[in-house]
């Protein structure tokens, strides 16, 4: 990790320059200014904000930055990650990105700041940029859901493609052809593997691999309403949605509504992610459960070994497995 040493030879001043600089003091010239940004820039330095005094000590806080803290499954997974924390004596911040890519370079800029000791981080896209941020400053990170190919980092994710496949094996041994894939972002690794055991179920049963089955969108209740109603508005009408995820598979149901068609009298439909009991009357959606609050609280565990140095050794790649839950909504065997 670069010091404050490093950037003033970098730059050719003394230390204290460099602080004056970083607090934007008048007593520096803007030439002086300039050589001393650009190497904070060339080394990735990022001032502690804490001050000398924590300098080599922990703050015993992580930071969870999620993606939606309004859907339930990550409401879950965000307990687990607190239970964890807590019987250690860690307190938790949560950031929540809204999927959006400012946002979370913008937390992830506040916690390096802070010396955070360790994030757990659901990226916005499958990309390695947000961790080799994290990376560079020597501060450990667990990645939770997504995968980011060929990048050496921690993993805890759930099994979205055979959760995929096994939803699809199901309606297709309901007697289902037609089934449109509503999926999420083409840039998210989740998206793309449940995409993936959709089509695999579908190659197995030996029917065509048709791009027109699959709308990509994001996991948004909106998303998954316009998704919805450009399906219904094709030609060739589904007899049974895919939703990517819960809030896509609520969507689906707000766009069926619209059109005066029911679940699963009209049209079937399976999902990815569960609803919590305690959010809903009677449990409808057929689903592959993803186990979040395991998923929380093995993720929070590893990223404390990699903290405390409990753990040492090459990185972790954890897969854990989805449950095939059936109710309602998948619907009966069609009538041939």
């Amino acid at each position: 990790m670069p010091t404050i040493r490093d950037v003033a030879s970098r730059a050719g001043v003394a230390p204290i320059t460099v602080s004056r600089v970083i607090n934007d003091s008048d007593y520096v010239s803007q030439a002086t200014r300039e050589r001393v940004e650009t190497a904070i820039e060339e080394l990735g330095y990022i001032p502690n904000m804490l001050g000398p005094s924590l300098r080599f000590k922990q703050t015993m806080t992580l930071a969870l930055v999620l993606t939606d803290i309004t859907n339930p499954f990550w409401t879950t997974v965000a307990r687990g990650v607190e239970d964890v924390a807590q019987a250690s004596g860690y307190s938790i911040i949560l950031c929540n990105t809204d999927e959006s890519e400012a946002k979370q370079e913008q937390y992830l800029d506040m916690l390096l700041r802070r010396r955070i000791d360790g994030i757990l981080l659901v990226p916005v896209r499958s990309v390695p940029e947000p961790v080799h941020t994290i990376q560079k400053q020597d501060i450990p990170v667990v990645v939770l859901d997504r995968q980011i190919p060929g990048l050496d980092v921690d993993i805890v994710r759930a099994d979205s493609e055979d959760g995929a496949y096994q939803l699809t094996e199901h309606l297709l041994s309901l007697g289902h052809r037609r089934i449109t894939m509503l999926a999420g972002p083409q840039t998210v690794s989740t998206a793309i593997d449940r995409v993936a055991g959709f089509r695999r179920a579908l190659a197995e049963a030996g029917l065509a691999d048709n791009e027109a089955e699959i709308y990509w969108g994001s996991f948004t209740i909106d998303s998954g309403r316009e998704m919805a109603k450009q399906a219904l508005a094709g030609t060739q009408k589904p007899t049974a949605f895919f939703a990517g995820n819960n809030f896509v598979a609520i969507g689906a149901i707000q766009a069926l509504q619209q059109e005066g068609l029911r679940v699963p009298d009209d049209l079937a439909l399976v999902t990815v992610d569960d609803i919590p009991p305690s959010l809903t009357i009677d449990p409808f959606l057929t689903v592959a459960a993803q186990p979040a609050l395991e998923m929380g609280r093995r993720a929070a565990q590893l990223l404390l070994d990699r903290v405390t140095g409990a753990l040492d050794s090459e990185c972790q790649h954890t897969v854990l497995p989805t449950q095939l839950i059936i109710r309602a909504s998948s619907g009966r065997c069609l009538v041939s």
